[in-house]
């Protein structure tokens, strides 16, 4: 069919007329002339191809995109699950900084994930089917009794999209695009997750298992690289691109219509197909990670000077007003050990029950609300 179809498109150089005049050319055959004026009745070309693209990206998104992207979100609820009562130092402008739970910093990554993926499920694509330029003209002349409109909106609903009432000859691609740019922010969560995973490989927060038989580098033995995340990363940026380069153009059309949406809707697939390895690559890196306990405790032993935050904050609530600056004194670009940390804690004129709270911290467990947070999620 696909051939008999791509023959009669290079005499057209149309590819609707082509399948218009082979779809013709069956009921010919099967003896149905009385309906073979009747197909693409009333019709132009984009009120076949708008309806067609967006139930294509409709089954695209519930059959596989969706699934992949739980795929994902099971995966990091399975490594919160196994680390989420980890203690690991935090870092703000890759310095020490107050520590937190393995799983919570997983959580959050859950959380926005989920987050975007239930706004693209809220949104429904949109169908036109109303002539040259979104008028009905031709059908109105040809048939002035019928209600256009009801029988228009029937049909897109029943393909399971929502009608656009007012377009031009183009559907207007602004739901498409609000789409594409929910997926482009769903691209940018996953990198910034390859990013932190990379960084925490990095740190040797995590270890990758080592598979015999792979090669981390061609020239030093001891490798064993984080290529997933990396690999995941160029996908990410590929997609984007492209999702770029559509929404930049699909919703500018001049006047009533010219080709360019065409051209560009048929990268559709390429975008959605980068993101897929890259979504992939991601998941095959997660599983790879374990967790490095004898790092991340020696991090948290060799600086007790992130508890500095608790200290001066207490002191502020016993009316302070230099807490912040008496603090920084003593921390700031310093090597300060947790006993000396208690000493000066001894000496402060604070009530018992806080200067008691204080000199029970520990690093370990300076976390707050880490543990409960990532239960939530």
């Amino acid at each position: 069919m696909q051939k008999k179809i791509k023959e009669i498109e290079r005499i057209t150089n149309h590819d609707v007329k082509a399948i218009e005049y082979y779809i013709r050319k069956i009921l010919k055959a099967k003896k149905l002339d009385e309906l073979e004026s009747f197909v693409h009745f009333g019709l132009t070309s984009e009120d076949v191809n708008n309806l067609a693209i967006s139930k294509m990206l409709k089954d695209f998104l519930e059959s596989t995109f969706f699934i992949k992207v739980e795929e994902l979100i099971n995966e990091l609820v399975e490594k919160k699950m196994a680390y989420k009562d980890i203690t690991m130092l935090s870092h703000t402008h890759g310095q020490p900084a107050t520590p937190t739970t393995v799983g919570k910093e997983l959580a959050v990554y859950i959380y926005r994930i989920k987050t975007i993926a239930n706004t693209i499920k809220s949104l429904k694509l949109r169908g036109k089917l109303s002539g040259a330029v979104g008028n009905f003209a031709a059908l109105v002349v040809a048939y002035p009794d019928k209600d256009w409109l009801k029988v228009s909106k029937k049909f897109v609903e029943s393909q399971g999209l929502e009608f656009n009432l007012l377009t031009t000859q183009i559907e207007s691609h602004d739901v498409l695009c609000m789409i594409l740019n929910l997926v482009k922010n769903l691209n940018n969560i996953v990198y910034d997750l390859n990013q932190d995973m990379w960084l925490y490989i990095s740190n040797s927060y995590f270890k990758l298992k080592v598979i015999d038989k792979e090669v981390g580098s061609s020239v030093m033995p001891h490798k064993v690289n984080p290529i997933n995340f990396e690999n995941s990363m160029a996908n990410m940026r590929l997609s984007n691109s492209l999702i770029d380069c559509l929404v930049d153009n699909l919703q500018i059309s001049r006047m009533q219509r010219d080709l360019s949406d065409s051209s560009f809707q048929r990268n559709i697939g390429v975008l959605f197909g980068y993101f897929l390895v890259g979504i992939n690559q991601t998941i095959v890196g997660l599983k790879k990670c374990e967790i490095n306990n004898e790092k991340i405790s020696d991090d948290l032993k060799n600086n007790p000077e992130v508890i500095a935050e608790a200290i001066q904050t207490v002191l502020r609530k016993n009316k302070d007003t230099k807490a912040y600056e008496k603090l920084k004194k003593i921390t700031r670009g310093k090597n300060v050990s947790i006993n000396a940390l208690y000493k000066y804690i001894n000496k402060l004129d604070i009530n018992d029950d806080d200067k008691n709270s204080l000199l029970n911290l520990n690093v370990e467990d300076y976390i707050g609300l880490s543990k409960e947070l990532s239960d939530l999620v």
